[in-house]
């Protein structure tokens, strides 16, 4: 209803503003979707939410008159055509595999993008059908969100034709994929920049102006989105690559905004030389992923080279031309990448080659990618290091401010770009992924130095620099300098890497202060920015060959200054996957030879020692620094583990203990002679109080087997005493340090809710009370001792234990004195039975 042929039934500035508004939501969903797993609903979701953002932004050009109406074709087609084959590959690929509801709105909204370029071309040519189209995928969304609300209600006892979003075997065959969605979303991207940059070429509009701006800056924003997700997905050269494509799109769309001003864009001719040559080692890493991306990137490699071979840059007919080629094979990508993401049969992308490859080099040790056990020191984070990244950053900043100006308009020369949204933007945004990963230090330069490239750029190369030079400039500059120092200083006790790094670009913050005062020396700012520019691109080169390789690896240096507990995870104790029985052999080993370990469990993650090493629980209760009122408490795998003393407890308690475990119910029992049987001699005291202990049964398989392995354990939380609980196993070290042995992996916790801890010393008299109500609520320990009460008052015994009928009574009442004879008979007892 946008449009009719006599008038505009919504003025252009409205239409735009509810296309952003759609695109919001569409683009929520979109990401939501991706991160559970719907991967191709989530790639129609966010491509059709960059159709609208890029329409709404035009029309909302056109409504406010920076745009003639006459401007409407030439700005929309390019887009239109992109989003047309887009949105047709991705139907394709739903009727492959048997989407049709996807299928329905990517084929409807791509005829429709088509229908719109001929009604574009020649007035009144097409408009019903593009308004068919709509109708159709309007007609296909009720139905759709009908199905899924109708399934929500049921509970999915209800779920129409072609509404459900995913499959249990659907979402195995998706996960395996990693995160495929969002590549196939920058792939879209790409497509959209390229159309727009190769349709001058092709004659198809006149040239690139004011109103591509939009198409290529959503593409850029898009992009950037992806690039987290890649983050999220431990993905760090997928990231790379994007936040590298993304910055593309900015330059390419500061270039259109220029012909709004009447400013001829000039490109310095030396600098794109140096995004060729990391955009060359980052396709060269990619191929460790698959040969067609490692391919793929290699166009970008000859399109940095075009735009460096030309001194209009984006405007002249070899840049365009390797976009038209760009496009070709991103369609192609696209297709790929979308049907091996969905399907169960791939299409050969040469998998696994980079691996064979380096397997026959004995002088090269592939990295295991696993993204639960990295930098445990770190503690637990959703998020890649943005290491890489953020040094590409730096060097393409510092090799953009190299380039002179002389007498031009400081607009004109495609610096600013460069600068402000490498050195800037992504620069803050790897600081605030460092940040997240728990890299204070990386995240604090990548921040500081992201802030000071932002405001050198636009006041030097933004025209808001001027003739204005003096005191006032050079007072910001002093402050981050000074700021700078600290950071120098801190870089001491990291590496000589991270020194240098912090230390050239306190040399460019002097050429800066030189500048502003007018005292500059001819050369200094560009040999410092030069030799900054070196360090980072070094300091890029390491981080993405040691993220691919175990050995050998680029030396970053050494602290310079060493403080004790400075520079953790030098030497970090084993961390070993919950999943593999031989992990948990391994960490029985340790604790058997006195070890402590961090352990998963029905809850947080604990701290355990073997309770027949008295000395390991020594050592657990003095690493926490144990307060009195959080007692260590002693785990058995099972009530079996108890039968030797079963004499010493209550029959009360026994049925209880078995009714109610194994689960995250502690119960506090008193202490007796019953615990000299698990070895704990006099570290006996550092478990429970004088005059109780508490006792679990976890219900947790791996704890259960670990136990059966050592025998009952001495437990505690895997956190200093009066910080928070552990939720993650990479927590565990960062935590605790080096005084941890080894730790079980097994990813986040189950449930951030500690256990439920009963107390049983007075359950004689026929009540229980509570210390703490965790995860288990209260009501449910009351029904399961009140069943167990009921069966006691008529009489029934507790099948664990029937055997002890046919026990001889003089065994029965035997007195705390006669304690080793009594687990003799036991064991006689136990022989006879197996």
């Amino acid at each position: 209803y946008a449009s009719s042929p006599e008038n505009n039934l919504i003025p252009f500035t409205a239409l735009g503003i509810l296309l952003l508004i759609i695109a919001a939501l569409l683009a929520y969903a979109g990401v939501r979707r991706s991160l559970s797993h719907a991967q191709l609903f989530s790639v129609l979701c966010l491509t059709v939410s960059a159709l609208w953002c890029g329409s709404g932004l035009v029309y909302i050009l056109v409504g406010q008159g920076v745009l003639q109406p006459t401007e409407l074709r030439s700005s929309l087609v390019p887009g239109l055509a992109a989003f047309t084959l887009a949105l047709l590959i991705i139907g394709v690929v739903a009727v492959l595999v048997k989407k049709a509801v996807i299928c329905l709105i990517a084929v409807g909204i791509s005829l429709a993008c088509a229908h719109q370029i001929a009604s574009l071309s020649a007035a009144g040519f097409g408009q019903s059908a593009t308004a068919a189209n709509y109708l159709l995928v309007c007609l296909v969304g009720v139905y759709f969100g009908f199905g899924r609300l109708l399934s929500t209600i049921t509970q999915g006892k209800v779920e129409p034709p072609g509404t459900g979003l995913k499959k249990k075997a659907e979402v195995k065959t998706e996960q395996n994929q990693g995160c495929s969605d969002a590549v196939s979303v920058g792939l879209v991207m790409n497509l959209l920049s390229a159309s727009v940059l190769a349709c001058p070429l092709l004659g198809v509009v006149p040239k690139l102006s004011t109103g591509h701006v939009p198409w290529l800056w959503t593409a850029g924003v898009f992009q950037l989105g992806m690039c987290i997700l890649f983050y999220r997905a431990m993905d760090t050269l997928a990231a790379t690559f994007y936040g590298f494509t993304a910055l593309l799109k900015f330059a390419e769309g500061y270039s259109a905004l220029l012909s709004f001003y009447s400013i001829q864009p000039f490109s310095p001719v030396p600098f794109p030389v140096v995004f060729s040559v990391l955009f060359f080692i980052l396709a060269l890493f990619s191929c460790q992923k698959n040969l067609l991306e490692g391919l793929y990137q290699l166009f970008f490699v000859a399109y940095c080279i075009a735009i460096a071979a030309q001194p209009q840059g984006f405007f002249q007919g070899g840049t365009e031309g390797v976009q038209a080629a760009i496009f070709v094979v991103s369609a192609i990508m696209l297709l790929i990448t979308t049907f091996n993401m969905v399907s169960t049969t791939m299409i050969p992308t040469g998998q696994g080659c980079f691996k064979a490859l380096v397997n026959r080099m004995q002088c090269l040790t592939l990295r295991a990618h696993d993204k639960e056990l990295h930098a445990p020191h770190l503690g637990y984070s959703k998020y890649a290091d943005a290491e890489v990244l953020g040094h590409a950053c730096s060097v393409l900043a510092a090799f953009a401010i190299t380039a002179t100006v002389g007498g031009r308009n400081p607009l004109s020369v495609l610096i600013l770009p460069w600068v402000v949204v490498a050195g800037g933007a992504l620069q803050l945004l790897c600081g605030s992924v460092a940040f997240a990963r728990g890299k204070t230090f990386e995240s604090t330069v990548f921040i500081l130095y992201g802030v000071m490239w932002t405001v050198w750029g636009l006041t030097r190369y933004g025209g808001l620099y001027g003739e204005t030079r003096g005191f006032n400039v050079a007072v910001g500059i002093i402050s981050f300098m000074l700021f700078n120092c600290l950071v120098t200083a801190a870089a001491l006790f990291l590496n000589v890497a991270w020194f240098a790094y912090t230390f050239t670009f306190q040399l460019i913050l002097i050429s800066f202060l030189l500048d502003a005062v007018g005292n500059l020396p001819y050369g200094y700012d560009i040999g410092v920015t030069i030799i900054f520019g070196l360090v980072s691109f070094y300091c890029f080169l390491a981080h993405i060959f040691n993220s691919t390789f175990q050995s050998p690896q680029i030396p970053l240096g050494k602290p310079l200054v060493k403080l004790s507990g400075v520079g953790g995870g030098a030497g970090v104790c084993p961390h070993v996957p919950a999943r593999k029985a031989t992990s948990v052999q391994q960490i029985a080993e340790i604790m058997k030879n006195g070890g402590i370990c961090g352990m998963p469990t029905d809850t947080v993650y604990v701290l355990v020692a073997a309770c027949n090493r008295p000395d390991a629980v020594v050592k657990a209760y003095k690493v926490k620094k144990q307060a009195e009122d959080r007692p260590m408490s002693l785990w058995i795998s099972s009530i079996k583990q108890l039968e030797p003393v079963r004499h010493l407890l209550s029959p009360l308690l026994l049925d209880f203990m078995e009714a109610a475990w194994p689960s995250s119910i502690s119960m506090v029992i008193s202490r007796g002679p019953w615990m000299d049987i698990f070895g704990l001699g006099e570290a006996a005291k550092h478990i429970g109080t004088p005059q109780s202990i508490a006792i679990r049964n976890p219900d947790c398989s791996v704890a259960t087997h670990l136990i059966n392995l050592v025998g009952p354990i001495a437990v505690t939380s895997a956190n200093p005493t009066g910080e928070a609980d552990t939720t993650h196993h990479n927590q565990v070290y960062a935590k605790l340090g080096d005084k941890v042995d080894g730790v079980l992996c097994d990813g986040p916790s189950p449930e951030n809710i500690a256990s439920t801890v009963v107390d049983c010393t007075k359950i004689e008299t026929g009540h229980i009370g509570f210390f703490r109500v965790g995860l288990i609520p209260k009501s449910k320990v009351l029904q399961i001792f009140e069943e167990v009460q009921r069966r006691h008052r008529q009489g029934r015994t507790n099948p664990s234990f029937e055997y002890d009928l046919h026990l001889p009574d003089t065994q029965r009442d035997l007195s705390s004195g006669d304690t080793i004879q009594t687990y003799l008979h036991t064991f006689s007892f136990y022989a006879k039975k197996l």
